[in-house]
């Protein structure tokens, strides 16, 4: 019988091994067949290398099992990392990012992920990333509003003449 080949086996892999990932059903049927071929004699090492695995991810895996059966092979509760702020410093951000940034000694005029990311650490001593911090607006409910970019030292005079849209206010 001719040896069966897989065209681009490397991309294939890869796709195939974040397939896997994407389901809690197929990451326990990826586990059953490792801890399968370890008690048909293979090593945790080989299974690791073929599964693209880490070594010590296949022995865990064993390891479950054997302690927990089948039930051992099912993912666990991933509770994640705990909130930074309490409820109490919680709502009260909520109330600082409802007034104007100024008003804590910011420069800027509008709240975005940077200036969020000083203010905690400032006023709560807390450090998040920027991105985390553009979460929490998101959390909140709040939008990230940016102001529209001007050029620099513009003659408003001539700006309005040449802008689309009609100035609002009294018509002459």
């Amino acid at each position: 019988m001719r040896k069966l080949q897989i065209r681009d086996a490397e991309v294939m892999k890869i796709a195939i091994q974040q397939e896997i990932g994407r389901s809690e059903e197929s990451r326990y049927d990826h586990r059953l067949h490792g801890v399968l071929l370890v008690a048909n004699g293979q090593s945790c090492h080989g299974v690791a290398e073929l599964f693209g695995e880490d070594a010590t991810t296949v022995q865990r895996w064993v390891r479950r099992f054997e302690q927990r059966g089948f039930e051992g092979l099912h993912d666990g509760e991933h509770t994640g990392r705990p909130r930074s702020l309490d409820e109490r410093q919680w709502r009260q951000l909520q109330r600082d990012l409802r007034r104007d940034p100024e008003q804590f000694g910011h420069s800027q005029g509008l709240w975005d992920g940077r200036l969020l990311s000083g203010h905690l650490k400032k006023h709560y001593g807390i450090e998040l990333g920027v991105r985390q911090c553009q979460r929490l607006f998101h959390q909140m409910g709040f939008r990230l509003r940016k102001p529209r970019p001007q050029v620099a030292q513009a003659d408003p005079i001539r700006v309005a003449a040449v802008k689309k849209t009609a100035p609002t206010g009294p018509s002459r």
